[in-house]
């Protein structure tokens, strides 16, 4: 590519900067940097744009823009010089650009058409052109604005930057660092929110729906997602589009969309899906919002398929609307000033207070058939098919505001974007529980619809997302309802103490063990007797209640007649609607909500606050309060992290590893040395070693060292041996040195493969391991075992995602199985486990502040009684061409955006 200005070929931009993105009001269009090829898109959206707009970018007249401002303004080193375009469609709909003015510093300015003014465009550029600064050095933006464009300081001001100004002749100057600031991330992060929840807002909320493809012959998907819609009462205006009939199912049919009236807010599409696009074309044309594309024929059937998706999606979004699906079951909301059904699914659901989002239409079917059996009741249901576009992220970003949704079900089949998924569940899990279910937890597989990219962290990291995430994760769909009945209908317990209160001695010590299993503690269990009646129980359950050695009460009801037990129910309903600590049952075996256990909701669902969740055994009523318990023990740990921030210098170690990349821009390994200088910047002391390939070579190390010294062989066939006859300890003197020297070629002849060091002998500890890595989807991941073959063996690791608080290393310290270590087993010392904690956090933090890192392992830490001695360490770093830019800049899931574990 050649610039015609200065003569100078210009280099092609980085692929990452080139995104779909969302407005403010929820719909799509697409941002990428600007090509000398866009003159005539340029030109025609200058055409466009007002004169006063014109006039507040250039503060001068400038109606038409001559042929070199053209050919300056598409012609960009995307170095020095740098434009994004936003397009919508066709056309350019605004432009925004940096232009260095010296050191570390830019000038910035925007130009938006006029009628897209106000849909938080200039934000958007701001976003994008401050993460391609800084990662080409920018440093600082500068601007100068004309007083009265308060809309463009305004921009400004609001991104979270330390903005300074001034005004000076007519002007005003602005400047402020483009640092990515924890208060600008959460003002991107609640224009994200706004926008991603705005575009789903239409989906659940339409005022009108067009079913194109609308049939009237029997036995069709097009004749019965106009039967659902109509038969479910919906209260806003049905259309129906087939070219080929004047009515369907007593409807007026029109050829097209566009031939519709009235306005259509949302497409529910059955057609071939070699038809699919030119709808997409028809429904852009109309304005509509956003596809539901029930059709199949795409990313499940192969390669074809899954080429005719990704262009389904990015024709989509490039006309700015969303779409959910393709092969989806559909979409329902059960609010009455709404009833929506717009899905294949005959079943209505209850009205409840909890969100489902899943991804297989069959699946999803089955869930509707049980919710109903169950009487659990929905706010609103979506089930996603490919899930190509809208995703389980856009879903939790609606329900996070959705006052009617108190519970959040997700039935995952594969994560578009883990990373996200991760910053977005924990912030929406301090309002309301997410319960979750992920298929492939053991295979790794995946539906054949969904274009897989791979995770390379372990499933157990994807784990530790979740659980640090506050999310519920449990196995099955039985259980997650099991846990969604007790969420939506009864308080959070305080603590872990149980009182069982019931009529039989067997199943209360079934539930005792169970409870036990379950990390409870049955401080209280009350036996009534077979024929214990409904005042006995009241008597019982009060007292269990009102005990304050208790936080929840499991109550067992199974007669030895075949009697109603109505009076008992009126009790149990009673206490749970006026109890705060939760009350769950096993009433005559009954699964769900039985009738007799609901409480009236005014609001209209199914059942009321305090209703009483009932289970067919009393294993499952205790898993799930076990689940709830450790919800409640996640919303009491502290939101924030630790200050180990304030303590390390990380502007040394991003200089370090900047400089040994330019070296090597291919990755390089750490030396020793680098290693060493690399940890110090996060106040980690790796201890001196000292690499030698002879006899000679080792006296003169352990003399340096001043004796006291082991030998060692360090290769990784060597290391972890569990006789450890690759170490001689305690060498003190030349002769020893020989000696060690002459019985380890006796183990390790090679000496040159031996990796032969000598090292100061450090105090006697429990040996643990510590490993980072960066993956390129999930981001950074952190393990800690304890150290040799038995941990890799055994699977004993624990994961976390950096950074870490806290209670976080704390956590990780204490859940692997031989942690007793640790903690004076059999006798032994209890070691420094603080400073064990303050080494995880430390290289979590370096990891997650340096994504160059590409792993870092510190394979021997010795834990003593006072301290830990970190005696090895492995680094490795390489270039990223995508440094993380997802963490600082709005954009949705790359096409085709699918990602598996494993």
């Amino acid at each position: 590519m050649s610039d015609d200005v200065t003569g100078t070929v210009l280099p092609e931009p980085p692929s990452h900067w080139e995104a779909d993105v969302l407005l403010r009001d929820g719909r799509a269009a697409h941002i990428r940097p600007i090509r000398p090829e866009d003159a005539d898109l340029l030109v025609d959206f200058y055409a466009r744009v007002s004169d006063e707009s014109k006039y507040y970018r250039f503060f001068a007249p400038m109606p038409k823009l001559s042929e070199r401002d053209v050919k300056r303004f598409t012609q960009v080193d995307y170095t020095d010089r740098v434009a994004f375009v936003l397009l919508v469609g066709r056309k350019m709909i605004a432009v925004g650009r940096y232009d260095a003015v010296g050191e570390g510093e830019a000038e910035i300015a925007f130009l938006v058409e006029d009628k897209h003014q106000g849909r938080g465009i200039g934000q958007l550029l701001l976003e994008h052109l401050a993460q391609a600064g800084r990662e080409r050095g920018i440093e600082k933006f500068v601007a100068e604005v004309l007083p009265d464009n308060h809309p463009m300081i305004r921009t400004f001001k609001d991104a979270g930057y330390q903005v300074r100004s001034q005004y000076d002749d007519g002007l005003v100057s602005l400047e402020f660092s483009i640092d990515a600031t924890m208060t600008a991330l959460d003002v991107m992060e609640q224009r994200e929110h706004r926008a991603e929840s705005a575009s789903i807002e239409k989906f659940f909320n339409p005022r009108s729906i067009a079913v194109i493809g609308a049939s009237r012959k029997q036995d069709t998907i097009g004749r019965l997602l106009v039967r659902n819609v109509v038969l479910g009462d919906f209260n806003g205006r049905v259309y129906a589009v087939n070219p080929n009939a004047d009515a369907v199912s007593g409807l007026p049919a029109y050829k097209t969309v566009s031939d519709i009236p009235g306005e259509v807010d949302l497409a529910i599409v059955a057609v071939p899906a070699d038809k699919v696009q030119d709808v997409v074309l028809d429904c852009a044309a109309k304005g509509v919002h956003g596809l539901v594309v029930i059709s199949s024929g795409f990313a499940e059937t192969g390669e074809e398929g899954r080429r005719r998706q990704r262009q389904l999606v990015g024709l989509s979004r490039s006309y700015g609307l969303r779409l959910i699906g393709p092969n989806a079951l559909g979409v329902i909301n059960t609010d009455p000033e709404v009833s929506l059904n717009s899905s294949l699914s005959q079943v209505m659901p209850p009205r409840g207070r909890a969100g489902f989002f899943c991804q297989s239409g069959a699946l999803g079917s089955a869930i509707l058939e049980k919710v109903n059996n169950r009487g659990l009741g929905l706010t609103t249901f979506v089930s996603a098919g490919n899930r190509a576009d809208v995703s389980g992220n856009d879903l939790l970003q609606y329900w996070e505001k959705d006052e009617s949704t108190e519970v959040v079900l997700l039935y995952l089949e594969s994560i578009g974007n883990p990373r996200k998924f991760s910053r977005i569940a924990r912030r929406v899990s301090r309002r309301k529980p997410i319960i979750a279910v992920r298929s492939g937890r053991t295979t790794q597989g995946v539906p054949m619809g969904h274009a897989v990219r791979k995770i390379a962290a372990p499933s157990q990291a994807v784990d530790a997302m979740f659980r640090q995430a506050g999310v519920i994760q449990v196995d099955t769909l039985e259980e997650m309802f099991d846990v969604a009945q007790l969420m939506a209908h009864q308080p959070l317990p305080r603590g872990r103490r149980v009182a069982v209160v019931g009529n039989s001695d067997a199943l209360a010590l079934l539930a005792a063990d169970a409870a036990a299993g379950a990390g409870l503690v049955v401080n209280k269990t009350v036996a009534l007797g077979a024929d214990a009646g409904a005042s006995a129980f009241e008597d019982a359950l009060d007292a269990a209640i009102d005990d304050p050695e208790v936080d929840a009460v499991a109550a067992i009801y199974i007669p030895p007649l075949n009697v109603s037990g109505e009076d008992v129910a009126n009790v149990l309903a009673a206490i749970g609607e006026q109890s705060d600590k939760p009350l769950v049952s096993t009433f005559l075996g009954a699964e769900g909500v039985p009738e007799l256990l609901r409480v009236p909701d005014v609001a209209g669902s199914t059942a009321g606050r305090g209703s009483v969740p009932s289970y067919p055994a009393v294993e499952s009523a205790v898993r799930a309060l076990a689940r709830v318990v450790e919800y409640a023990m996640w919303l009491r740990t502290p939101v924030n992290g630790s200050n180990d921030e304030a303590l390390v210098d990380l502007a040394e170690a991003k200089k370090m590893v900047h400089h040994l990349l330019k070296r090597h821009p291919e990755g390089w390994d750490l030396t020793d040395t680098e290693q060493h200088d690399l940890l110090a910047c996060y106040g980690i002391d790796l201890w001196k070693t000292h690499r030698v390939n002879s006899v000679q070579e080792a006296i003169e190390a352990g003399d340096a060292l001043g004796w006291d010294v082991v030998l060692k062989a360090t290769a990784p066939h060597l290391r972890d041996r569990p006789d450890q006859a690759h170490v001689w300890r305690t060498i003190d003197g030349s002769e020893t040195m020989m000696e060690a020297w002459e019985k380890l070629l006796e183990v390790v002849p090679d000496v040159a493969s031996a990796g032969f060091v000598v090292q100061k002998n450090a105090p006697p500890g429990v040996p643990v391991a510590m490993e980072t890595m960066e993956d390129p989807l999930f981001g950074p991941v952190i393990s800690f075992g304890i150290g040799g073959p038995m941990t890799e063996l055994l699977q004993d690791r624990a994961y976390r995602i950096p950074p870490l608080a806290e209670h976080d290393a704390q956590d990780m310290v204490r859940e692997i199985k031989a942690s007793p270590l640790l903690f004076g087993y059999r006798g032994s010392d209890i070691v420094d486990v603080s400073e064990v904690e303050r080494i995880l956090r430390r290289i979590a933090q370096l990891q997650h502040d340096v994504p160059q890192i590409r792993s870092l392992s510190l394979p021997l830490v010795l834990a003593g009684e006072d301290g830990a001695a970190v005696l090895g360490a492995n680094i490795r770093i390489e270039p990223m061409v995508d440094p993380r830019s997802d963490w600082f800049v709005r954009r949705l899931n790359a096409v085709p955006g699918e990602t598996s574990h494993g």
